[in-house]
C-alpha cells in the first residue's frame, strides 16, 4: 500500500506504540501489529485493531486511570 500522507513510501508491517487521550486520560499501548511507512513512519491500524484499542482504552478511563501503559494482546 502507498503511504496516503506523503505519497512516496511504501507501507510494511510492524510494530507500533499508539498514545490515546481524551481529557485528563492517557492510555498508552505498547507493540501495536501495524503497516508502517518506509519513508515518513506514518502508520496504519486496521480497522478491528482500531476496535479494540478504543474497548481497551474506553475501559481503563472508566476505572479512573490517568495514565496506563499496557502491552497489547489481541
Amino acid at each position: 500500500m502507498n503511504c496516503v500522507i506523503c505519497k512516496q513510501g511504501e507501507t510494511y508491517p510492524g510494530m507500533v506504540t499508539v498514545t490515546l487521550e481524551r481529557n485528563d486520560a492517557i492510555v498508552i499501548f505498547k507493540a501495536v501489529p501495524a503497516l508502517i511507512c518506509d519513508n515518513c513512519g506514518e502508520y496504519y491500524l486496521s480497522d478491528d485493531i482500531t476496535g479494540e484499542l478504543l474497548e481497551k482504552a474506553e475501559g481503563a478511563i472508566s476505572s479512573g486511570a490517568e495514565v496506563e501503559i499496557r502491552r497489547y494482546a489481541a
